[in-house]
């Protein structure tokens, strides 16, 4: 629940800069025109004076909890605040008998649930018939995939909005309030100025915690890059291994190798190892690439790829990380091919539909006189012992149609394995036509 200071809007004079600066209104709120600008679904749903249960998914930093309280502000709502961080069963029944005794005095109640994706499931399922029942309407506020993290009863609920990570014009434009608030200009040289929205990295309240600490250390001074950088901290990059981010990231690794990408495949592979990320966890993905997405266009990739995680092994990092790097690059520059990939699937599906019919008898063992006796083996030709090492005799069980699976498109290697299935399929049919004119003349002769 909000305290006085928030409910009356004034901030202590000890308050953070980033807090005295928070909007008193949707108008001032930054980078976040495509939700509350003109047309957009929020402002629709303020100007209409109803608003309804939703979901705001976005970055640290980009205005989720000032947009639920000015929300509030604008619509006439009632304004509560929860937090699943420090909040459980106790706190929800406590918030939702609070909000039914408002409810019935005739006032709407905006519910704001701070890291709504920490509640469990069960937690996340109280909510629903309060919401239903239209005691409260929900705002939750989360950094990760409601996807993954939120019911799918609460999300059928709700609607979800995206907040973008703010750009350098929204950080630039935080950084002329907060220089007028402060009376005086940041003591930034230019180029600082531009580093300082890097190590922001989208997230307004860290820019505005930031340019606080230069204002109360940097007095007097013009800053340069170092000058910045030695009083200021740069924090780790938003990166979570048991997270969105995490798997983000690898698929951009994967589709930038696939899509023959080097310089973005060596950025996003930069960007996982300075993330924090296990280097064997992208070893184990290279591997994945080199059989899926290039296969026989480059036999030799697997090989790069299993030498890569070994080197990674025995050096470890940093030295070990070249080799990887090494791997990233080969598999980038590789020809592709999924024709090995594809020929599985469909083998499989054809294997799960005809998985009781038998080899036929002419490759079938026969170990045992009665087997032999059974035509176990008859007729097998040994393919070395033909004239071109090859038989051309049917290998599929008798009654399945001969079916292709593999087709390589004739990318780096598969160009000559493709040379050579096709010089097999001229042969296996000339062979097969030979056997069934023979055949027929059997016929022909014992019906003489």
């Amino acid at each position: 629940m909000s305290d006085l200071f928030e409910a009356s809007g004034i901030h202590p004079p000890d308050a953070p800069l980033a807090d005295r600066l928070r909007p008193t209104t949707l108008d001032e709120v930054v980078g976040q025109e495509h939700l509350l600008g003109e047309g957009g679904p929020i402002r629709r749903m303020t100007a209409a004076g109803r608003l309804g249960s939703m979901i705001l998914w976005g970055p640290p930093g980009t205005g989720k909890t000032t947009i639920a309280r000015l929300l509030a502000k604008a619509a006439g709502y009632e304004y509560m605040q929860i937090s699943a961080v420090f909040s459980g069963v106790a706190d929800l029944k406590k918030a939702f008998e609070q909000a039914k005794a408002i409810r019935a005095s005739g006032r709407s109640v905006l519910l704001f649930v701070d890291e709504i994706h920490r509640f469990n499931r069960t937690q996340q399922d109280s909510f629903l018939p309060f919401v239903e029942a239209g005691v409260v309407t929900l705002v939750g506020a989360t950094t990760e995939n409601p996807s993954f993290e939120l019911n799918g009863a609460l999300l059928s609920r709700s609607q979800v909005y995206v907040l973008k990570r703010l750009d350098d014009a929204a950080m630039e434009l935080l950084l002329q309030r907060a220089e007028a608030h402060m009376g005086k200009p940041l003591p930034l040289l230019h180029e600082a100025r531009e580093a300082l929205f890097v190590m922001a990295d989208g997230d307004g309240r860290y820019l505005l915690t930031m340019v606080e600490v230069l204002f109360n250390l940097a007095e007097g001074e013009q800053l340069d890059v170092q000058g910045m950088s030695a009083i200021l901290q740069k924090r780790a990059p938003a990166y979570d291994k048991s997270r969105e981010e995490h798997y983000n990231l690898i698929s951009a690794l994967h589709k930038s190798v696939r899509g023959s990408d080097v310089d973005a495949a060596l950025y996003w592979f930069a960007r996982m190892l300075h993330g924090g990320e296990d280097p064997l966890f992208i070893a184990r993905r290279l591997v994945r690439m080199a059989v899926e997405d290039i296969g026989e266009a480059d036999p030799l990739s697997i090989l790069v790829a299993n030498a890569a995680k070994d080197t990674y092994d025995f050096l470890g990092s940093p030295e070990g990380e070249l080799a990887l790097a090494q791997c990233v690059v080969h598999l980038a520059t590789a020809p592709k091919s999924i024709g090995v990939y594809a020929a599985y699937k469909a083998a499989r599906k054809a294997a799960a539909e005809t998985g009781s019919l038998i080899p036929p008898a002419h490759i079938r063992n026969a170990p045992t006189k009665l087997m032999k006796e059974l035509g176990y083996g008859k007729g097998y030709n040994y393919d070395p012992d033909t004239p071109e090492g090859f038989s051309g005799d049917n290998f599929f069980p008798d009654g399945m149609p001969r079916q292709r699976f593999y087709n390589p498109k004739g990318e780096g290697h598969e160009e000559k394995v493709k040379q050579r299935m096709e010089r097999w399929a001229q042969m296996r049919a000339r062979i097969q036509t030979q056997k069934a004119g023979s055949a027929e003349e059997d016929d022909d002769w014992g019906r003489q």
